[in-house]
């Protein structure tokens, strides 16, 4: 018994086909507004940090966060350097001694890059800087009645609490 080999047939482009699956509406009618929200920190390029690559988050780690951009950040998430330092697991004065333009160790650099991230993609999914800041500070339910900003003292806190908010992206009840 022989068997039988299917042989694919080359797919012929006839202009016919070519009309039936056009879409002329404009794709950005279905894209949120990717540069609605800057990024927090001065050194993360044109795009927020939640739309920043691994490797470009890597690069600014190394390269180490400046007491800048810890400022911008401060200001943006509404926060005070007591707030700060708690939510960096740091002393307040590690955050108030540095001068302006010296840069944190890689270590503190990434926590400071990983609250970035987790602020700049709320305010991209809250539409609203100040709306996120206030949800941030109060008790949420698929928390367990914890309120967000309790929960980022860790990296695992804030993949949590950017888990949560990406739910809420999608319109998961949460």
């Amino acid at each position: 018994m022989e068997k039988k080999q299917n042989k694919l047939k080359p797919y012929k482009n006839r202009k016919e086909d070519n009309d039936k699956n056009i879409v002329s509406e404009p794709q950005a009618a279905y894209l949120k507004n990717p540069n609605h929200f800057n990024s927090i920190l001065s050194n993360a390029s044109q795009k927020p940090e939640s739309q920043l690559s691994a490797f470009e988050k890597m690069h600014i780690v190394r390269d180490g966060v400046s007491k800048k951009d810890l400022e911008l950040l401060k200001s943006k998430a509404d926060l005070d350097y007591t707030m700060l330092a708690k939510a960096l697991s740091v002393t307040r004065a590690t955050l108030i001694n540095k001068k302006r333009d010296e840069k944190f160790n890689s270590g503190l650099s990434e926590k400071i890059l990983g609250m970035a991230d987790l602020y700049s993609y709320g305010f991209e999914v809250f539409e609203n800087e100040d709306l996120f800041n206030q949800w941030m500070a109060r008790p949420n339910k698929a928390l367990g009645g914890q309120i967000p900003y309790d929960l980022i003292d860790n990296q695992f806190g804030r993949e949590e609490v950017k888990n949560l908010i990406g739910r809420i992206d999608y319109g998961i009840y949460s």
